[in-house]
Parts: structure tokens; C-alpha cells; sequence
């Protein structure tokens, strides 16, 4: 399946206003090289294994296979992840008829803040909330693959 999505960071937290859940994730990744991420999440009380492809010019789309496993079998493959497991919690927010999913990064990634929209196709109108901030859309430094080998804290 193709991911198409745009990143932008967040200017302030009034997201969490109109935040219509919020859920703890913590990921490791077992691979970050950018032909083939391989992800280990724990989101809540679901667990999944995602591979993500590369990126295409723009970075608003990719390859994406996620599979849920179960809970115990993540909690044993987060062992296995490299360095540098991502902690944050992810706010979701109706945005007519999309969803801003926004993570507030914890840890080593304290600080940052990014949302997500997930679109039909990469030209597709949505709605930009005054808490959005400046688009960073295929700024590989953002990928948090990328975050957890060189944390925001280090920048």
C-alpha cells in the first residue's frame, strides 16, 4: 500500500484543545536504512510491525506493510531494536475529513512536536490549523527512523 502524507511541525500546543484522543507509543526499529525501514510499535494496548520503502522525490509518499502482533512478541522485538527507542504520545484531531495525527516526542526527542495528515493523493486541499507550523514533508531528519539514530535533544 502507498503512504501519502505531509509532516509539519507545531507552533503551539492548543492542538490539545480540540484533541479528540490521545494514545502513548513507544517504536524501536530493527532496520533504518532508508530502502527498507522496519518498525516495532506498541501503541496503547495494540502492537504492529510496519516496513516502510523509500521515499519518492517530494517525501509525501512511500510504501507502507503493517501487520498488528501481539503485545508480548513486540515487548520482545523492541529488545532486538537498535539504539535509540522513540517514546511519545500521539494526539489525534478531526480536521473535516481528514486526521491530524500530532506526536509530542518524550526522551531524547523532548521538544518536538509534528503533525501528520495522511492524504488520497499528494495534491489533495486540506485545512491548515493556526497551531500548524512550517511543512517539513521529506526533511529526512524528521523520520523517526532518522530521530531515534540522531535525537532532536542532539540538534
Amino acid at each position: 500500500m502507498i503512504e501519502i502524507e505531509r509532516k509539519f511541525l507545531v507552533n503551539s500546543k492548543d492542538f490539545k484543545n480540540v484533541a479528540q484522543k490521545n494514545t502513548r507509543i513507544t517504536q524501536g526499529f530493527l532496520n533504518t536504512d532508508p530502502q527498507r525501514t522496519v518498525r516495532i510499535r506498541i501503541k496503547g494496548q495494540n502492537a504492529f510491525i510496519t516496513i516502510k520503502g523509500i521515499s519518492n522525490v517530494s517525501g509525501t509518499s512511500r510504501y507502507e506493510w503493517e501487520k498488528e502482533i501481539d503485545i508480548a512478541e513486540a515487548e520482545e522485538l523492541l529488545l532486538l531494536c537498535k539504539k535509540g527507542v522513540i517514546e511519545k504520545t500521539r494526539y489525534e484531531i478531526v480536521s473535516e475529513k481528514h486526521i491530524y495525527e500530532v506526536d509530542e516526542f518524550h526522551g531524547e526527542n523532548q521538544g518536538l512536536i509534528i503533525a501528520e495528515i495522511e492524504l488520497q493523493d499528494e495534491d489533495e486541499i486540506f485545512l491548515k490549523p493556526d497551531w500548524l507550523g512550517a511543512e517539513v514533508t521529506g526533511d529526512t531528519k524528521y523520520y523517526n527512523s532518522q530521530l531515534s539514530n540522531t535525537p532532536y535533544t542532539t540538534w
